[in-house]
């Protein structure tokens, strides 16, 4: 048996203004855009180069989900963006204003910096190296 974590949601504000910046400030694809009903869209983007997992931007329905909004791990780095250099993408992230939490660093596992996104949300940036056989830090 294969089995495979296909989509994350994430909770967001407003389906559009998470389209435009996940497209624009990060680079990612809009994979789909499909309207569900006159309040809810089927809105998946993924990483550039992304094969498996995508991400399902689910637009807060109400006011408990609107306040997990930016906050879905409690303040914790939420996701793990791996790239496949890191500093090409680091400057491009830069250069359209992605805001760091700090520099970057080289821990045993790879280069890494963590970012957030337009809500407020944690991720970890990295390029694994060698000893990253596993996928984690």
């Amino acid at each position: 048996m294969k089995q495979r974590i296909a989509q994350l949601a994430l909770v967001v504000r407003d389906y559009d203004e998470a389209i435009k910046f996940y497209t624009e400030k990060l680079s990612f694809q809009l994979i789909e855009d499909t309207r569900m009903s006159e309040e809810k869209r089927w809105v998946v983007i993924a990483p550039p180069g992304s094969t498996e997992c995508c991400l399902l931007l689910a637009k807060a329905a109400n006011e408990a989900q609107l306040a997990s909004v930016g906050n879905q791990t409690g303040g914790r780095v939420f996701l793990f963006l791996f790239t496949d250099d890191f500093w090409r993408d680091y400057h491009a992230m830069t250069a359209k204003g992605i805001r760091f939490t700090g520099p970057p660093r080289e821990e045993a596992y790879g280069t890494v910096v963590v970012f957030e996104d337009l809500y407020g949300n944690l991720w970890d940036f990295i390029q694994p190296n060698g000893a990253n056989k596993n996928n984690r830090p």
